[in-house]
């Protein structure tokens, strides 16, 4: 299956013999080859897509909620070994896998229940105050749909992008991240096995200037869902504007973690640290930024420095690892040289910031939280993409505010209080497009995920991530006898 691409329904061998080289980042050893697409087979996925809409999208949302919800219980029937895959390819700790895994399921079921509502919000008629005509809705497909996805949370993303797609009545090309492409490929042979109609759903791996751009460019596809970092969002961005394609952009954060002086401090470590650590802090949503209220920061920090030293790395499949290495040695790069940048600063290092002792191979770092960060170094600014926390404390509620709004990104924000009213208060002037209180990171597909500001454009899951897919016909006419 690894040297082939998945378009119209059948497994194929790329246009040329180039290959991605896969590895398990906690071993740096080579686990697989995987073929690799260019523009020609973009061509053959477009086309394939194309010859399948107008019968998948004249398919009644019901029907199409059938095949997502066979999709969702082969998914939880090959849990085990889809989670163990996935961390063997991404380094995350196996137990983090299979939440992936459990998300990803609840995600195609949702959409399966909004498929089949949609049945019934057709023709919807439209209350109009002019007299003599009436007008209805109808909400349909919005055609071939490319679809990017990250290498951070495989199998999930692609869920939140492959599942409403779907349901709306799109076809689909995928393009995995050619980091994790392994896990992305499963979902190729489950389309198979759940009988999904050729060409509904293609994927092609590839590198992004071959893959990703030929599918930005390419004139028949009529969206672009991209999720990744802001640079290449650009990109994206510049070549779906060349021919005014539908875009949804999923990008960066610096999210802000808000802990008030009457914050429960040993709940408070659990929710700093799953907000920053929890895939070695490979999360566009990771609250990287914490703020803390001067009267508590002394006991706050000496107990989070103790319980980030304890934190247990290792290999994904080892009994009661916490933290798995850094996906790629080019994201153990970008971190160690946010690091080294941080010392060359003159940041205070609270703990952390090198290669951990014990460990020969595999691209681990250690949990590494910077205090008294000023707000104009880059490491307060810029996205880490990785286990780097920086600190700060603040004296009021308005400067916790104005501290937490001090980006240019605004896709997430946690607040840590026991006081309910000021907790909510705080929530509604946070401008991100997430906001947990007193909670880990909760991410449920009846809800929205999508960010203000530079954080991206559009929102997924929830019925927002439905509407992505769907464009809005109105019929209006005359009322006869």
């Amino acid at each position: 299956m690894y040297d082939k691409l998945f378009i119209n329904g059948d497994w194929v061998a790329p246009q040329t013999a180039s290959t991605l080289a896969v590895f398990n980042p906690a071993t740096e050893e080579l686990i697989a080859e995987v073929g690799a697409g260019t523009a020609a087979d973009v061509e053959r996925a477009v086309r394939a897509a194309k010859s399948a809409l107008p019968a998948w999208r004249q398919t009644r949302g019901a029907e199409r909620a059938g095949y997502l919800r066979a999709i969702a219980r082969e998914i939880e029937r090959r849990a085990d070994s889809l989670a163990a895959l996935s961390s063997s390819n991404n380094g995350k700790p196996l137990f983090e896998a299979r939440i992936d895994i459990d998300d990803a399921i609840a995600c195609w079921d949702y959409y399966a229940n909004l498929a089949e509502q949609l049945d019934g919000r057709q023709n919807a008629a439209v209350p109009l105050a002019m007299p003599g005509y009436r007008a209805s809705t109808r909400l349909e497909a919005a055609g071939v749909v490319g679809l990017i996805v990250p290498w951070n949370f495989p199998f999930v993303t692609t869920a939140w992008k492959v599942a409403p797609a779907l349901a709306a009545g799109c076809t689909a090309i995928l393009k995995p991240s050619e980091v994790t492409p392994l896990i992305e490929l499963q979902l190729g042979d489950i389309a198979q096995r759940v009988g999904l109609p050729a060409g509904v759903l293609n994927i092609v791996c590839g590198s992004g200037s071959d893959v990703g751009s030929a599918l930005t460019r390419h004139p028949d596809i009529d969206k672009i869902s991209f999720t990744g970092s802001n640079r290449v969002g650009e990109i994206v961005m510049q070549s779906a504007a060349e021919q005014v394609k539908g875009l949804s952009l999923e990008l960066g954060g610096k999210s802000p973690m808000l802990v008030f002086e009457d914050a429960d401090l040993d709940q408070a470590i659990d929710w700093i640290l799953g907000g920053i650590f929890y895939n070695a802090g490979q999360m566009c949503s990771a609250t990287s930024r914490l703020l803390v209220h001067e009267r508590i920061a002394p006991q706050l920090l000496a107990r989070l420095k103790t319980a980030t030293e304890a934190l247990q790395l290792g290999d994904a499949f080892e009994n009661g690892v916490q933290m798995g290495p850094l996906t790629s040695k080019a994201q153990l790069d970008t971190v160690m040289g946010y690091i080294d940048r941080g010392r060359t600063e003159g940041l205070q290092l609270l703990t952390g910031g090198q290669r951990p002792n014990g460990f020969e191979r595999g691209y681990f770092v250690e949990p590494t939280i910077f205090v008294d960060v000023p707000t104009e170094s880059a490491l307060w600014r810029e996205e880490i993409f990785g286990p780097v926390l920086c600190v700060r404390t603040f004296a009021s509620e308005a400067e916790a505010i104005a501290l937490a709004n001090d980006s240019d990104f605004g896709l997430a924000a946690g607040i840590i209080s026991q006081d309910g009213e000021r907790a909510q208060r705080v929530a509604e002037q946070l401008q991100a497009g997430h906001i947990w209180i007193n909670s880990l990171q909760v991410v449920c597909p009846e809800t929205s995920w999508g960010g203000f500001k530079r954080s991206g454009i559009g929102r997924e899951l929830g019925p927002w991530g439905l509407s992505a897919y769907l464009e809005v016909k109105t019929i209006t006419q005359p009322v006869t006898n």
